[in-house]
């Protein structure tokens, strides 16, 4: 009886754990203010990077392929007002129409100047 007590006890706390986990805050999705935005490229139609007026570059995976958006380019409606945020917002690729989801925003790490 005393062992399946114990089983019991144990199998309570690990669903407690569990759902402490799912109710735990989620940080707030990165949003980059568009007038910090210099330009935009796309190596792939799955990446976005926003190359900002400071010389940081925020790369965006975004959420499956966007079918063109390599050779077409892209717009997107900015809301809030002034902000582009990860995991909140679409584009559109300007000539195949269509609209894919923005993932989260990551920052690219600079790579050091080589020494001459």
């Amino acid at each position: 009886m005393k062992m399946f007590l114990f089983a019991a006890a144990i199998a309570a706390s690990a669903v407690s754990a569990a759902q402490a986990q799912d109710t735990a805050p989620t940080a707030p999705p990165k949003c980059l203010r568009t007038i910090d935005i210099q330009n935009t490229t796309t190596p792939n139609d799955k990446t976005i990077l926003f190359h900002m007026n400071n010389g940081k570059v925020w790369r965006n995976d975004l959420r499956g392929a966007c079918s063109g958006l390599t050779f077409n380019g892209f717009r997107y409606d900015v809301t809030p007002p002034n902000e582009i945020c990860g995991n909140q917002q679409i584009i559109h690729v300007l000539r195949t129409h269509a609209v894919c989801a923005l993932g989260p925003f990551t920052e690219v790490p600079k790579t050091p100047a080589p020494h001459m």
